[in-house]
């Protein structure tokens, strides 16, 4: 029964990583096209700004959690 255990947490924690690494790739690529075009968004821009910052550091915390 453990060993069961065992393998769904360790598919767990891999799928953790990679979901981390997914939303860090979104997040950079929202910040980095909101950023090119912040002249044009307005000021609707920032919030797109800080909405792909926030969550390149949300799956970069997903990224270095440790699964106990």
């Amino acid at each position: 029964m453990s060993r069961e255990k065992g393998t769904v947490m360790l598919g767990l924690v891999f799928l953790e990583k990679i979901l981390g690494f997914i939303l860090s790739v979104v997040g950079v690529i929202l910040a980095y096209y909101t950023s090119i075009n912040l002249s044009g968004l307005g000021a609707i821009g920032y919030l797109f700004l800080i909405a792909g910052i926030t969550i390149a550091v949300a799956g970069l915390l997903l990224i270095i959690a440790k699964t106990e």
